[in-house]
Protein backbone atom coordinates (compact mmCIF):
# COMPACT_ATOMS: atom_id res chain seq x y z
CA UNK A 1 0.00 0.00 0.00
CA UNK A 2 2.73 2.48 1.12
CA UNK A 3 4.75 1.58 -2.24
CA UNK A 4 1.71 2.49 -4.27
CA UNK A 5 1.02 5.78 -2.57
CA UNK A 6 5.12 7.08 -3.03
CA UNK A 7 4.59 6.11 -6.80
CA UNK A 8 1.25 7.98 -6.53
CA UNK A 9 2.90 11.01 -5.75
CA UNK A 10 6.19 10.63 -7.68
CA UNK A 11 3.88 10.72 -10.80
CA UNK A 12 2.24 13.82 -9.77
CA UNK A 13 5.46 15.30 -8.97
CA UNK A 14 6.89 14.48 -12.47
CA UNK A 15 4.24 15.72 -14.35
CA UNK A 16 4.60 19.17 -12.58
CA UNK A 17 1.34 19.02 -10.19
CA UNK A 18 1.39 22.52 -8.14
CA UNK A 19 2.13 21.85 -4.72
CA UNK A 20 -1.34 23.19 -3.37
CA UNK A 21 -2.74 20.30 -5.78
CA UNK A 22 -0.46 17.76 -3.85
CA UNK A 23 -1.48 18.94 -0.26
CA UNK A 24 -3.99 15.68 0.02
CA UNK A 25 -1.31 12.92 -0.22
CA UNK A 26 0.84 15.32 2.09
CA UNK A 27 -1.78 14.72 4.73
CA UNK A 28 -2.36 11.38 4.18
CA UNK A 29 1.12 10.66 4.90
CA UNK A 30 1.29 11.91 7.95
CA UNK A 31 -1.20 9.70 8.79
CA UNK A 32 0.20 6.31 7.86
CA UNK A 33 3.92 7.36 8.63
CA UNK A 34 4.79 7.44 12.41
CA UNK A 35 6.28 10.12 13.46
CA UNK A 36 10.16 10.00 14.55
CA UNK A 37 10.12 10.32 18.56
CA UNK A 38 13.01 12.51 20.09
CA UNK A 39 13.31 9.50 22.40
CA UNK A 40 14.16 7.14 19.36
CA UNK A 41 16.37 9.74 17.82
CA UNK A 42 18.69 9.45 21.50
CA UNK A 43 21.84 6.87 21.42
CA UNK A 44 20.74 3.61 22.79
CA UNK A 45 22.69 4.18 26.05
CA UNK A 46 24.48 7.23 27.13
CA UNK A 47 27.77 6.84 28.75
CA UNK A 48 27.81 10.69 29.84
CA UNK A 49 30.54 12.92 28.27
CA UNK A 50 33.64 14.24 28.57
CA UNK A 51 35.99 17.93 28.50
CA UNK A 52 38.88 18.75 29.41
CA UNK A 53 39.79 21.62 32.00
CA UNK A 54 42.55 23.83 32.99
CA UNK A 55 46.29 21.13 33.72
CA UNK A 56 47.57 21.00 37.01
CA UNK A 57 50.65 23.38 37.78
CA UNK A 58 52.47 19.97 38.04
CA UNK A 59 52.58 17.17 36.46
CA UNK A 60 52.54 14.20 38.89
CA UNK A 61 51.45 10.32 39.52
CA UNK A 62 50.68 8.35 42.39
CA UNK A 63 48.30 11.38 44.17
CA UNK A 64 45.62 11.94 46.25
CA UNK A 65 42.83 13.86 45.21
CA UNK A 66 39.22 15.12 47.22
CA UNK A 67 36.87 17.83 47.61
CA UNK A 68 36.19 19.98 50.08
CA UNK A 69 34.30 23.03 50.11
CA UNK A 70 33.74 22.92 46.21
CA UNK A 71 37.56 23.21 45.91
CA UNK A 72 39.60 20.01 44.42
CA UNK A 73 43.29 19.40 46.08
CA UNK A 74 45.98 17.18 45.10
CA UNK A 75 48.17 15.93 47.64
CA UNK A 76 51.48 14.36 47.21
CA UNK A 77 52.92 11.57 44.66
CA UNK A 78 55.57 11.71 42.14
CA UNK A 79 56.73 14.53 40.52
CA UNK A 80 58.93 14.54 37.27
CA UNK A 81 62.56 14.35 38.48
CA UNK A 82 64.64 17.02 38.30
CA UNK A 83 67.70 18.91 40.43
CA UNK A 84 65.05 20.68 42.28
CA UNK A 85 63.83 17.30 44.11
CA UNK A 86 66.59 14.37 43.39
CA UNK A 87 67.24 14.06 47.47
CA UNK A 88 63.80 13.61 47.47
CA UNK A 89 63.71 10.92 44.59
CA UNK A 90 61.04 12.95 43.07
CA UNK A 91 58.24 12.48 46.39
CA UNK A 92 56.73 15.57 46.60
CA UNK A 93 54.41 17.65 49.71
CA UNK A 94 52.75 19.54 47.19
CA UNK A 95 49.40 20.62 48.00
CA UNK A 96 47.63 22.15 45.09
CA UNK A 97 44.14 23.67 45.40
CA UNK A 98 41.92 23.94 42.26
CA UNK A 99 38.73 26.13 41.97
CA UNK A 100 36.41 24.72 39.12
CA UNK A 101 34.29 27.70 39.03
CA UNK A 102 37.07 30.23 38.31
CA UNK A 103 38.68 27.02 36.13
CA UNK A 104 42.15 28.47 38.28
CA UNK A 105 45.27 26.72 40.46
CA UNK A 106 47.02 28.08 43.23
CA UNK A 107 49.76 26.02 46.27
CA UNK A 108 48.74 25.84 49.36
CA UNK A 109 50.89 25.15 52.14
CA UNK A 110 52.89 21.51 51.25
CA UNK A 111 52.50 18.40 53.70
CA UNK A 112 55.24 17.91 56.79
CA UNK A 113 56.81 15.09 54.53
CA UNK A 114 56.82 14.28 51.26
CA UNK A 115 54.92 10.83 50.69
CA UNK A 116 53.18 9.21 48.02
CA UNK A 117 50.63 6.09 47.89
CA UNK A 118 48.10 8.13 50.41
CA UNK A 119 44.88 7.19 51.22
CA UNK A 120 42.76 10.32 51.26
CA UNK A 121 39.18 11.50 52.79
CA UNK A 122 37.21 14.44 54.42
CA UNK A 123 35.68 15.40 57.32
CA UNK A 124 34.45 18.32 59.32
CA UNK A 125 36.03 20.56 56.85
CA UNK A 126 39.78 19.75 57.12
CA UNK A 127 41.46 17.11 54.59
CA UNK A 128 43.00 13.51 56.12
CA UNK A 129 45.96 12.35 54.30
CA UNK A 130 46.41 8.53 55.86
CA UNK A 131 49.52 6.18 55.65
CA UNK A 132 51.52 6.41 52.09
CA UNK A 133 55.19 5.38 51.47
CA UNK A 134 58.02 8.19 52.25
CA UNK A 135 62.02 7.85 51.90
CA UNK A 136 63.73 5.94 54.32
CA UNK A 137 67.72 5.95 53.61
CA UNK A 138 67.92 4.56 49.77
CA UNK A 139 64.31 3.32 49.71
CA UNK A 140 61.33 5.07 48.76
CA UNK A 141 58.80 2.65 49.87
CA UNK A 142 58.69 3.02 53.44
CA UNK A 143 55.49 2.29 54.42
CA UNK A 144 54.51 5.29 57.20
CA UNK A 145 50.77 4.94 60.02
CA UNK A 146 50.99 8.51 60.21
CA UNK A 147 47.90 11.18 59.82
CA UNK A 148 48.14 14.71 58.67
CA UNK A 149 44.76 17.06 58.84
CA UNK A 150 44.80 20.08 56.87
CA UNK A 151 42.92 22.79 57.50
CA UNK A 152 42.16 25.49 54.44
CA UNK A 153 40.70 28.22 56.34
CA UNK A 154 44.07 28.32 58.52
CA UNK A 155 46.38 26.88 55.48
CA UNK A 156 47.73 24.93 57.84
CA UNK A 157 48.66 20.92 58.63
CA UNK A 158 48.45 19.26 61.83
CA UNK A 159 49.68 15.44 62.60
CA UNK A 160 46.73 13.69 64.41
CA UNK A 161 46.54 9.56 65.93
CA UNK A 162 48.64 7.08 63.91
CA UNK A 163 46.37 4.36 62.12
CA UNK A 164 47.28 0.94 63.73
CA UNK A 165 48.97 -0.93 60.59
CA UNK A 166 51.33 0.81 58.21
CA UNK A 167 50.82 0.62 54.88
CA UNK A 168 50.56 2.48 51.24
CA UNK A 169 48.80 2.02 48.46
CA UNK A 170 45.64 1.78 50.42
CA UNK A 171 42.26 3.51 50.19
CA UNK A 172 40.01 5.49 52.31
CA UNK A 173 36.22 5.69 51.89
CA UNK A 174 34.07 8.12 54.44
CA UNK A 175 30.70 6.86 56.59
CA UNK A 176 28.95 8.44 59.29
CA UNK A 177 31.74 10.65 60.43
CA UNK A 178 34.51 8.15 60.40
CA UNK A 179 37.44 7.30 57.50
CA UNK A 180 37.29 4.08 56.82
CA UNK A 181 40.93 2.83 55.82
CA UNK A 182 41.18 -0.30 53.70
CA UNK A 183 43.63 -2.68 52.36
CA UNK A 184 47.15 -1.59 51.25
CA UNK A 185 50.49 -3.00 51.11
CA UNK A 186 53.64 -3.04 53.81
CA UNK A 187 56.25 -3.35 51.41
CA UNK A 188 56.27 -7.26 52.24
CA UNK A 189 53.00 -8.06 51.87
CA UNK A 190 49.12 -7.24 51.47
CA UNK A 191 47.11 -6.20 53.81
CA UNK A 192 43.69 -6.79 55.06
CA UNK A 193 43.37 -4.11 57.64
CA UNK A 194 40.67 -2.28 57.84
CA UNK A 195 40.39 0.32 60.54
CA UNK A 196 38.38 3.46 61.25
CA UNK A 197 38.92 6.73 62.39
CA UNK A 198 37.30 8.90 64.57
CA UNK A 199 38.43 12.78 64.37
CA UNK A 200 36.44 13.55 67.06
CA UNK A 201 38.24 11.11 69.47
CA UNK A 202 41.24 11.81 67.49
CA UNK A 203 41.51 7.59 68.06
CA UNK A 204 41.38 4.21 65.58
CA UNK A 205 38.86 1.09 66.20
CA UNK A 206 39.68 -1.87 64.33
CA UNK A 207 37.58 -3.10 61.78
CA UNK A 208 36.49 -6.67 59.91
CA UNK A 209 39.28 -7.47 57.87
CA UNK A 210 39.17 -7.14 53.93
CA UNK A 211 38.16 -10.50 52.83
CA UNK A 212 40.75 -10.40 49.95
CA UNK A 213 43.53 -8.87 50.88
CA UNK A 214 45.28 -6.00 48.18
CA UNK A 215 46.60 -2.76 47.15
CA UNK A 216 45.91 -0.01 44.30
CA UNK A 217 42.41 -0.67 45.22
CA UNK A 218 39.90 1.94 45.11
CA UNK A 219 37.04 2.46 47.87
CA UNK A 220 33.99 4.62 47.40
CA UNK A 221 30.82 4.98 49.80
CA UNK A 222 26.65 5.04 48.60
CA UNK A 223 23.18 4.14 50.39
CA UNK A 224 25.22 3.30 53.54
CA UNK A 225 27.51 0.45 52.29
CA UNK A 226 31.49 0.97 51.61
CA UNK A 227 33.02 -0.41 48.22
CA UNK A 228 36.40 -1.83 47.91
CA UNK A 229 37.23 -2.04 44.16
CA UNK A 230 40.03 -3.74 42.20
CA UNK A 231 43.27 -3.95 43.00
CA UNK A 232 46.36 -5.62 42.74
CA UNK A 233 47.97 -8.49 44.82
CA UNK A 234 51.73 -7.54 46.62
CA UNK A 235 52.18 -4.69 44.28
CA UNK A 236 52.34 -6.60 40.81
CA UNK A 237 50.13 -4.60 38.32
CA UNK A 238 50.49 -8.32 36.42
CA UNK A 239 47.71 -9.84 39.03
CA UNK A 240 45.42 -7.55 38.57
CA UNK A 241 42.07 -8.21 40.08
CA UNK A 242 38.53 -7.26 39.32
CA UNK A 243 36.88 -8.69 42.68
CA UNK A 244 34.78 -5.83 44.67
CA UNK A 245 33.27 -6.73 47.82
CA UNK A 246 31.24 -4.46 50.21
CA UNK A 247 31.74 -3.79 53.94
CA UNK A 248 28.19 -2.85 56.29
CA UNK A 249 29.68 -0.99 58.92
CA UNK A 250 26.83 -1.07 60.86
CA UNK A 251 27.15 -4.70 61.10
CA UNK A 252 31.02 -4.78 60.68
CA UNK A 253 30.32 -7.51 58.22
CA UNK A 254 31.85 -7.92 54.54
CA UNK A 255 30.03 -9.60 51.40
CA UNK A 256 30.93 -10.07 47.67
CA UNK A 257 29.49 -8.18 44.77
CA UNK A 258 29.33 -8.29 41.63
CA UNK A 259 32.97 -8.21 39.85
CA UNK A 260 34.62 -4.78 38.05
CA UNK A 261 34.21 -5.53 34.25
CA UNK A 262 37.77 -4.83 33.75
CA UNK A 263 40.82 -6.39 36.41
CA UNK A 264 42.54 -3.43 37.24
CA UNK A 265 44.46 -1.47 39.50
CA UNK A 266 45.92 1.92 39.88
CA UNK A 267 42.73 3.13 39.60
CA UNK A 268 40.31 5.86 41.14
CA UNK A 269 36.42 5.75 42.02
CA UNK A 270 34.00 8.29 42.60
CA UNK A 271 30.44 8.04 43.39
CA UNK A 272 27.56 10.61 41.32
CA UNK A 273 23.72 10.46 41.91
CA UNK A 274 22.96 6.29 42.38
CA UNK A 275 26.66 4.89 40.32
CA UNK A 276 29.82 5.06 41.20
CA UNK A 277 32.64 5.03 38.72
CA UNK A 278 36.08 3.60 37.97
CA UNK A 279 38.53 5.21 36.23
CA UNK A 280 41.85 4.22 34.99
CA UNK A 281 44.62 1.99 36.02
CA UNK A 282 47.42 0.20 34.59
CA UNK A 283 48.74 -3.62 33.50
CA UNK A 284 51.96 -4.96 32.07
CA UNK A 285 50.77 -3.72 28.33
CA UNK A 286 50.20 -0.20 28.84
CA UNK A 287 47.11 2.42 30.90
CA UNK A 288 43.19 1.84 30.93
CA UNK A 289 41.13 4.56 29.64
CA UNK A 290 38.16 2.34 30.98
CA UNK A 291 35.72 4.40 32.57
CA UNK A 292 32.86 1.38 34.19
CA UNK A 293 29.98 2.51 35.84
CA UNK A 294 28.62 0.09 39.37
CA UNK A 295 24.35 0.43 40.09
CA UNK A 296 24.21 -0.69 43.77
CA UNK A 297 20.50 -1.36 43.24
CA UNK A 298 20.78 -3.90 40.01
CA UNK A 299 24.60 -5.11 41.33
CA UNK A 300 25.76 -4.64 37.67
CA UNK A 301 27.83 -2.56 35.81
CA UNK A 302 28.00 -0.53 32.50
CA UNK A 303 30.49 0.48 30.56
CA UNK A 304 30.85 4.67 29.92
CA UNK A 305 32.84 6.86 27.94
CA UNK A 306 36.03 6.30 27.91
CA UNK A 307 38.92 8.48 29.45
CA UNK A 308 40.29 10.88 26.82
CA UNK A 309 43.98 9.93 28.15
CA UNK A 310 44.31 6.20 30.27
CA UNK A 311 46.12 7.16 33.44
CA UNK A 312 47.30 4.96 36.52
CA UNK A 313 48.16 6.38 40.04
CA UNK A 314 45.30 9.47 39.33
CA UNK A 315 42.98 10.47 41.40
CA UNK A 316 39.10 11.91 41.39
CA UNK A 317 36.87 14.31 42.68
CA UNK A 318 33.21 15.55 42.47
CA UNK A 319 31.58 18.82 41.93
CA UNK A 320 28.40 20.01 41.11
CA UNK A 321 27.70 16.08 39.69
CA UNK A 322 31.11 16.35 37.76
CA UNK A 323 33.78 14.25 38.18
CA UNK A 324 37.03 15.62 37.63
CA UNK A 325 40.06 13.17 36.75
CA UNK A 326 42.93 14.89 37.88
CA UNK A 327 46.97 13.52 37.04
CA UNK A 328 48.65 10.13 37.05
CA UNK A 329 51.19 8.43 34.62
CA UNK A 330 49.98 7.62 30.93
CA UNK A 331 52.30 4.89 30.83
CA UNK A 332 52.79 1.89 33.51
CA UNK A 333 55.49 2.71 35.86
CA UNK A 334 57.28 6.06 36.33
CA UNK A 335 55.34 8.57 34.06
CA UNK A 336 53.75 11.82 35.01
CA UNK A 337 50.39 14.02 33.82
CA UNK A 338 48.99 17.20 34.50
CA UNK A 339 46.08 16.08 32.83
CA UNK A 340 42.68 17.60 34.52
CA UNK A 341 39.46 15.94 32.28
CA UNK A 342 35.87 16.00 33.52
CA UNK A 343 33.25 13.46 33.34
CA UNK A 344 29.75 14.39 33.44
CA UNK A 345 27.34 11.34 33.95
CA UNK A 346 24.29 10.41 31.69
CA UNK A 347 21.46 12.91 33.74
CA UNK A 348 19.24 9.45 33.53
CA UNK A 349 21.48 8.00 36.79
CA UNK A 350 21.03 10.71 38.91
CA UNK A 351 18.75 10.14 42.17
CA UNK A 352 17.95 11.49 45.56
CA UNK A 353 20.29 8.69 47.19
CA UNK A 354 23.46 10.50 48.92
CA UNK A 355 26.97 9.60 49.34
CA UNK A 356 27.10 9.22 52.90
Amino acid sequence: MRFRFFSSILRHVSRGTSPVALLPFLTTLCLIVPPVSAQSMQPVADQGTWHTAKSAPTKRTEVAVATLNGKIYVVGGFEQPGLSNFLNRGITPFLQEYDPATDRWRSRAPMPVALHHMGIGVIDGKLFIIGGYKQSGFSIWHAVATVYAYDPAMDTWAERARMPTPRGALSVAQHDGKLYAIGGYNGETNSAAVEAYDPERDAWTVRAQLPTPRDHLAAATMSGNIYAIGGRLNGDYRRNLAVMEVYDPVTDRWSRAADLPTARSGITASGVGNRIYVFGGEQEEGTFRENEAYDPARDAWQAMAPMPTGRHGLGSAVVNDRIYVISGGPTPGGSFSDRNEVFTPPESVHSTIPNQ
